[in-house]
């Protein structure tokens, strides 16, 4: 990948307003993400957080791409995460409070 490319990516941090469980899903969560505009992001994470833990909490999202749908609702965004030890998803935080919407360059 080159610099170009990489700079296509719309990295922002986006506060995490509210978190549900996706009825019929083991391992979606609806989010509603602060970005400077409410988002809806659906993320594979809830086998390993639970949603009344990340009211508040600071993440890092591509905000770019285009939306796609998932069991049946429509997701903005995507949640960055690395891979724990045992493969489980970690989310990527931001060190101190920022805006949010600030760009991740």
């Amino acid at each position: 990948m080159t610099i170009d490319e990489f700079q296509k990516m719309d990295l922002r941090v986006g506060k995490i307003l509210s978190a549900a469980r996706v009825e019929g899903s083991e391992k979606l969560l609806k989010l509603s993400v602060d970005i400077g505009e409410p988002r809806q992001i659906l993320s594979g994470i809830a086998k390993s957080y639970a949603p009344e833990d990340l009211v508040g909490k600071e993440v890092v999202i591509i905000a770019n791409l285009d939306p796609r749908m998932m069991m049946g609702l429509e997701s903005q965004g995507m949640i960055l995460a690395a891979h724990g030890e045992n493969g489980e998803p970690v989310m990527l935080a931001v060190e101190r409070d920022v805006p949010p919407g600030a760009k991740i360059s």
